[in-house]
């Protein structure tokens, strides 16, 4: 099933209905948001100079400073009796970024995310869990909304009290899981601890986001709960979930291109890259009323391919998230993503799926160390074995990684489990200088 006619859209068609919603956009933004009214005249541009998608690199980027500077209305382009809606990031860093919604961009974003729960092949005869936190944070909220949208059942449990949420899912039948895919990965872990099978649970179908996860970890998820596990990207500051989603084909999350223009650029330069080259990923929302923003740049390194999908759809898919350019670890001059650790530690079957990364400094010089739990108990009683185990695991990482790991296998289900994000990097080096 497609969910909305936009989706079926030749790439001209695409490009035309772009241009004219960005060029809606420019004036828009320039009229009512002085902060861009000052980029603009900076830049010495004017709304004239947009004429078309082609001319979106003539526009300044937008950054989360931005918004943070701005803070908590400074960038809104609507009066705040027309806000219906605030949501914020968690501002653990710094000042929380906040996110404003009218009426219709609610009625968007339940549009939009309805159409990643009918790619991925929910429909009104599912019982959706909700296994995201309720609060500012717009995963719950979107998925909620999108669901009820297309008719499904919703059951808003929100995250933790893992037992209940288990009890809950065989209770009321859900169907369709939404949550983090480690937090997906910790509920079928205490599932087996309940002895619970979670494969003869009813779950049929996972909608995961909110964090990256790699190929192997899809591949754990299905096995464990003998599920189809998609994934979907958003994120708050263009409106939170519904920016693109996978089909049941799992080749590339769709971009809903009728409400983003989704660019990759060099993180270094800030310049455009073609279709198929991994770089930072730009987007800019067309249709949002109470925080527009223009060229968002949100740190996600990934590709995007224009090329039509087997589904039907027509719209650009984007690859999975490799990570974040303020993620990403430079280890001794090396470039480290935490996805590729995790592609390695996936794929060797006497460890589990939960690890953690440390990083530090021994003088001069970075240090890797990685712990990861062992799924048997008894083979750290026998040296050999734990030894030969160890070093094929360094070495492995060695190879994809290209510099040196300290590996410690632990217990299993010693290691912190999450409800929410994965924080899977400890990066002690600020405390070492």
């Amino acid at each position: 099933m497609i969910w909305s006619d936009n989706e079926k859209l030749s790439r001209s068609e695409i490009e035309n209905l772009q241009s004219e919603r960005l060029r809606q956009l420019v004036k828009y933004v320039y009229d009512r948001v002085p902060f861009y009214r000052k980029r603009f005249e900076e830049a010495r541009i004017k709304p004239a100079d947009i004429k078309s998608v082609k001319d979106i690199v003539k526009l300044p980027f937008t950054t989360k400073d931005d918004l943070r500077d701005n803070y908590p209305y400074g960038l809104f382009a609507v009066p705040m009796k027309e806000v219906v809606r605030i949501h914020a990031s968690s501002g653990t860093t710094g000042k929380p970024t906040v996110v404003g919604y009218t009426r219709n961009d609610l009625n968007t974003w339940a549009e939009l995310v309805a159409r990643i729960a009918v790619e991925a092949g929910a429909s009104d005869e599912d019982v959706a869990q909700i296994a995201f936190g309720y609060g500012l944070f717009t995963g719950a909220f979107g998925l909620h909304y999108g669901l009820e949208r297309i008719g499904a059942t919703v059951v808003p449990v929100s995250s933790g009290n893992t037992e209940r949420q288990i009890k809950l899912m065989g209770d009321f039948g859900s169907t369709v899981l939404v949550s983090t895919p480690s937090y997906a990965l910790y509920m079928a872990e205490v599932a087996e601890n309940m002895g619970i099978n979670p494969k003869e649970l009813p779950v049929r179908l996972g909608l995961f986001g909110a964090e990256g996860s790699t190929e192997e970890m899809r591949a754990e998820l299905e096995k464990r709960w003998g599920i189809l596990a998609t994934e979907n990207y958003g994120l708050s500051e263009v409106m939170g979930p519904g920016v693109s989603g996978e089909c049941v084909y799992k080749d590339g999350m769709h971009i809903a291109e009728d409400h983003f223009i989704a660019e990759i650029i060099d993180p270094e330069s800030g310049e455009p890259l073609p279709y198929g080259c991994t770089g930072e990923l730009v987007i800019t929302p067309l249709t949002k009323e109470a925080l527009p923003v223009l060229r968002y740049r949100t740190r996600d390194v990934t590709s995007i391919s224009p090329k039509p999908c087997a589904c039907g759809r027509t719209m650009a898919r984007m690859s999975k998230v490799r990570g974040r350019t303020d993620d990403m670890l430079i280890i001794r001059g090396v470039n480290v993503f935490p996805s590729q650790i995790e592609e390695v530690l996936l794929n060797i079957p006497e460890v589990g799926p939960h690890y953690q990364i440390i990083v530090r400094k021994n003088g001069y010089m970075d240090e890797l160390e990685i712990d990861v739990e062992v799924l048997d108990p008894s083979l750290l009683e026998r040296y050999r074995e734990l030894e030969m185990l160890r070093e094929s695991i360094r070495h492995r990482l060695k190879v994809a990684l290209l510099v040196e790991a300290k590996v410690n296998l632990v217990e299993p289900r010693t290691l912190k489990r999450f409800e929410g994000k994965a924080k899977r990097v400890i990066d002690l080096r600020g405390d070492d200088r």
